[in-house]
């Protein structure tokens, strides 16, 4: 087993990170690890030592089209203290070269991590069997189906299991590394890191992927009109026998046809659009917390935030501080 470097404790040698880079591989996931980990200096000496790596060195073709050259191969693997599979943003098979290399590192003490797709070289290599995990949310289901093991936690940025991490996509991958820098070195050092990259500081893992979260494309227009209006009138404490009352039928042949169009309930999509209208609001009013709430017929504070922390994991205030697109949000004057 290899020595365990990650401790607050300031180490006599750099930490070092070997990222596989897949073909193609989205030209993010390999500018991040880079990005974060060259700007830790402990006591004037670098903290991390990054190496890339391929099945194939020689050009690497990218999501971007373009092509990069990456002069290792995974024999580099077997120097790593952290290994970190880069992904391809897209549905891919992992190469067997890589799932047996993976493998091999987490069999001798090193940390496995993932951004994006990556996780599937994980799961592979049965590293993630009746683990937690998790993938950008586009391939979350597919990983899920391929993998049954595992246990999927697709809305959330990144997901810490015993050695084994994984990161959904994109930005995901910075508050993983974020994180994996405070493992190593401590919250100081991460936090001068994110100001030095100009990115937020340590997300928790458990937030979630902020996706929209769409329902079911319409497949009728029969209830278009009763959408239309709900949508108006979403300040309004609505009912079913409201929505069935305006549509001039029961209440039972609302419910079918418009689970038949929309492929919800009428109060399923009702909701959704309120805590979709107090998004909007957050992010582009000062409006207090109980206005949106009333605005967006959630009815109060209290509720605002039940129902926003389940669907984004942040408060109300800490959703707006994230996504307001207001230059500056102070107190609302009424009147």
């Amino acid at each position: 087993m290899k020595s365990d470097r990650r401790s607050t404790d300031r180490p006599s040698a750099p930490h070092r990170v070997v990222v596989i880079a897949p073909s193609p591989v989205a030209m993010f996931n390999l500018a991040i690890p880079e990005l974060l980990f060259a700007k830790v200096e402990i006591d004037g000496s670098p903290g991390y030592e990054l190496t890339v790596c391929t099945p194939e060195p020689g050009p690497v073709a990218t999501t971007g089209g373009l092509d990069l050259y990456v002069g290792r191969g995974l024999d580099a693997v077997a120097d790593a203290d952290t290994v970190l599979v880069a992904g391809t943003g897209q549905h891919y098979v992992p190469d067997p070269r890589t799932v047996e290399a993976v493998r091999a590192a987490a069999a001798d003490g090193t940390r496995i991590t993932s951004i994006c797709s990556g996780a599937f070289v994980l799961a592979e290599a049965g590293l993630l069997d009746g683990r937690s995990a998790t993938t950008y949310w586009e391939l979350a289901e597919e990983l899920r189906r391929r993998y049954p093991t595992l246990d999927l936690k697709g809305d959330v940025l990144y997901v810490e299991d015993g050695d084994v991490m994984t990161s959904s996509g994109y930005a995901a991958g910075i508050d993983m590394c974020l994180h994996i820098i405070r493992t190593d070195y401590g919250a100081a050092v991460a936090n001068q890191v994110a100001r030095a990259a100009l990115v937020a500081p340590v997300r928790p893992g458990g937030q979630t992927q902020f996706t929209q979260t769409p329902l079911p494309a319409e497949r009728g227009v029969a209830c278009a009109d009763t959408r239309g209006w709900a949508m108006r009138n979403l300040d309004k404490p609505l009912t079913l026998t409201d929505l069935a009352r305006h549509a001039g039928v029961s209440v039972r042949t609302l419910t079918r046809r418009f689970h038949a169009e929309s492929g919800v309930s009428p109060l399923q999509w009702l909701l959704h659009q309120r805590i979709e209208r107090a998004k909007e609001l957050l992010e582009t009013t000062t409006l207090a917390m109980d206005q949106i709430a009333e605005a967006s017929g959630l009815g109060s504070a209290d509720s605002l935030r039940a129902h926003l922390v389940r669907r984004t994991g942040l408060t109300p205030s800490s959703y707006r501080a994230t996504f307001s697109r207001l230059e500056t949000v102070g107190p609302v004057r009424v009147g």
